[in-house]
């Protein structure tokens, strides 16, 4: 039983799932909205949320700038998303308390039938 086991496995191993994560998370920060997976999209968005309450944390001053640029740049796959997560979304979300994405589901995939979605971030 799996019984208080947190994540989703999503068919694959440790290592090609953190990957996954990173690739979804960056593209996410960089074009503002990833269509995938509906399993994908749930698993992604703790992630990607923490990365902007980590640089919201660095502007209030409870965390120093530098250890907060080092954590995102730990989990995004390009450090060039560093300076746009650091800079620009921590000061769009500098109001909002969380909840910086939203999931539209899509209906199912003709391939294969897995459920759509369109992860995004809130304007």
């Amino acid at each position: 039983m799996r019984h208080q086991k947190r994540g989703r496995i999503l068919g694959r191993s440790s290592g090609h799932r953190k990957a996954l994560y990173k690739n979804l998370i960056t593209d996410l920060i960089r074009y503002g909205q990833v269509e995938t997976t509906l399993a994908k999209a749930k698993a992604i968005r703790p992630g990607a949320e923490r990365l902007i309450t980590i640089a919201k944390r660095s502007h209030s001053g409870r965390i120093s700038e530098v250890h907060a640029r080092r954590l995102l740049r730990a989990r995004l796959a390009d450090p060039d998303m560093v300076a746009v997560v650091y800079d620009d979304l921590a000061d769009r979300y500098a109001d909002r308390a969380g909840g910086y994405t939203r999931i539209f589901k899509m209906g199912q995939r003709k391939g294969d039938g897995a459920h759509m979605a369109i992860i995004e971030l809130v304007e």
